[in-house]
């Protein structure tokens, strides 16, 4: 059992997390350290997709979302590793703190063993001719190197990040739920965590610092927290969309040349931000499982197993207005409609199927050039789920990345529903990641302010220090 106490209690296990106690222990911390999360150790996680071919929607909780490093173990790796992809945290810091930041968060993950290659940097001809069909297209290229560790690399370098906690005495508590926080006088004393052995069915943990890092998972358990101890935020803004996937042959040069093609545009007759995120080359698109039984869609790729398609998502940025408040609520509603229509699993249609105004059925997807490398995905109508704002974005920035991209918007090019990104509550901080509430701190993709794997753990670097430096300056 843990202690009763510690000098700075983390909740989740995530990047932001785990790079806030390890940028602590770097620095030479001996402040008491406990991570609680709700998952399992990363070397006791595993997905049973591999062996039975479907979704066996596992209890109580998804291991592909959670456990030690959280979606990251499960995702492909990708360190992006510029400071304008992965969210706005720049806003809050500064773009120089935060590219430092990132600099520095990438040499830990190369100590850690990642990929020395850096992705996007040797064909700067062939970058601009992409950029050139880009702005033809009214997209916008952002330049971004990406480091890719790959789905069974990342599950290794993130065990050796896990065990290097546990050797410079970091209590982990594995397998535990955090229900809420303990706050007296707008001060944050501790945490309540579940404990069947407990007459009550809870133990209290007190802390002097309380770090929430519960990812794109525990957003909504996180804005919860906010409204019932009126910790400052606001809602911001939720991504639904899809994840597309064609066969390899149509992103061989971008595939080549990026790796990881983002491309930003505002397509009419609605302009909302539409945006490409996580390309996977060769890669596999994949379920994934919230807590109240809604299955998502996601991708990842491996670094030595390849498939012969490439799948990425498309994301559209909603951001909503008073009266309206629950923009969490609202995607989920919009997954849970995909989902009655799948019977629990993942809907997928073809893109000429949509324009054409039909389903999609099996056997057409059968005689397809792609092949879905979800194979339990159900063949469907995702327009009867879709908001049609949603869709009509949806549709017209696939046709303009056909000009980038010539067959990406071919009848055959698949589109998997939902993908949903949960990051929109976001609490309101100063450059020095202090909220409403003394003693409280929220880093990652929860707290709205970033949206990724790197910034996630740049995030945690800066609190790590943030938290050394009061210690000594208390010392």
């Amino acid at each position: 059992m843990p202690n009763s106490s510690y000098d700075v209690i983390i909740v989740g296990a995530g990047p932001s997390g785990i790079f806030t106690a390890l940028e602590m222990r770097k620095k030479g911390s001996k402040q008491s350290i406990l991570i609680i999360e709700k998952g399992r150790a990363i070397e006791k996680r595993s997905c049973p997709k591999g062996k039975t071919g479907v979704c066996v929607q596992c209890r109580p909780f998804c291991h592909i979302t959670t456990g030690f490093s959280g979606a990251g173990a499960f995702s492909d790796g990708k360190l992006s590793l510029s400071s304008e992809v992965g969210g706005d945290l720049p806003m809050l810091i500064g773009d120089d703190l935060c590219q430092s930041l990132i600099d520095y968060t990438d040499k830990i993950y190369l100590d850690f063993g990642a990929d020395e290659k850096v992705e996007g940097l040797s064909h700067p001809d062939k970058v601009k001719e992409i950029r050139r069909r880009a702005i033809h297209a009214g997209l916008k290229l952002v330049d971004c190197p990406i480091r890719h560790i790959g789905t069974e690399k990342a599950q290794k370098l993130y065990f050796d990040i896990e065990q290097f906690l546990l050797d410079q005495n970091v209590d982990i508590l594995f397998n535990t739920n955090c229900t809420n926080v303990l706050i007296q006088d707008n001060v944050c004393t501790g945490v309540v965590i579940e404990d069947p052995a407990s007459p009550s069915g809870t133990k209290e943990i007190y802390g002097k610092n309380i770090v929430v890092c519960t990812g794109r998972r525990g957003a909504e358990w996180l804005e919860t927290l906010c409204q019932e101890h009126n910790i400052a935020h606001q809602p911001g803004t939720v991504d639904i969309g899809v994840r597309v996937e064609v066969r390899n042959e149509i992103m061989e040069d971008i595939n080549e040349v990026l790796y990881e093609s983002k491309l930003i545009g505002y397509p009419p007759p609605f302009k909302n931000k539409v945006r490409t995120f996580c390309q996977n080359p060769g890669g596999f698109v994949s379920q994934e499982n919230y807590d109240n039984d809604l299955a998502v869609v996601n991708g990842h790729s491996y670094k030595d197993i390849k498939s012969n398609n490439t799948n990425l998502a498309i994301l559209v940025s909603h951001n909503f207005n008073t009266p309206f408040n629950q923009p969490i609520a609202y995607a989920q509603k919009v997954g849970e409609l995909t989902n009655m229509l799948a019977n629990g699993r993942i809907l997928v249609q073809r893109y000429g199927d949509i324009l054409a105004g039909k389903r999609t059925w099996p056997k057409e997807l059968s005689q397809s050039n792609v092949k879905p490398t979800l194979p339990d995905a159900v063949a469907g109508d995702i327009t009867a789920a879709m908001p049609y704002r949603a869709m009509t974005n949806i549709i017209n920035f696939i046709a303009a990345m056909d000009q980038v991209v010539p067959g990406f918007a071919s009848t055959e090019t698949l589109l998997y529903s939902p993908e949903l990104k949960f990051y929109s509550n976001r609490v309101k901080m100063d450059n020095r990641l202090k909220t409403s509430v003394a003693g409280f701190y929220c880093l990652g993709d929860s707290s709205g302010w970033t949206r990724g794997l790197m910034m996630a753990s740049a995030m945690g670097v800066l609190m790590g220090r943030i938290l050394v430096e009061e210690e000594q300056a208390n010392a």
